[in-house]
């Protein structure tokens, strides 16, 4: 089945999900989240991009830990993938439809994800 042809409900699970991270990371003090929406580019490797910056590694690790514990509570889902928990200056979560970055704003700025995918549709979010 191809990512055009999903159930309209899957659409509306994905953004439910994608609304409970997003509150995940703003109940830790996550900052400069943004969501990007991949789903009309050809060569994406996901649906959605969710990112966010945080100042410590252990906010990092928080807001990461955040995300998991509040996903596999409402909706018994665990990451298929995740990197990055031991050092804390990247950690990435991997949702199939969504990945989830959380970044040292040094480490935001290099790796430019906003400016790599700069086609995709752009959603800002206030800091809490």
């Amino acid at each position: 089945m191809s990512l055009q042809q999903k159930p309209l409900q899957e659409d509306i699970d994905i953004a439910k999900m994608n609304e409970t991270i997003i509150d995940a990371i703003q109940e830790i003090k996550g900052e400069h989240i943004v969501k990007l929406d991949l789903r009309s580019l050809s060569e994406r490797p996901t649906d959605f991009f969710i990112i966010c910056d945080a100042s410590s590694n252990t906010q990092i690790s928080s807001i990461a830990d955040n995300i998991q514990k509040r996903l596999k509570h409402e909706y018994g889902l665990l990451p298929s993938h995740f990197e990055g928990k031991t050092e804390a200056k990247w950690v990435l979560l991997d949702y199939f439809y969504t990945v989830v970055h959380v970044f040292y704003p040094e480490t935001r700025a290099f790796y430019e994800l906003e400016d790599l995918w700069s086609d995709a549709g752009i959603t800002e979010f206030k800091s809490i």
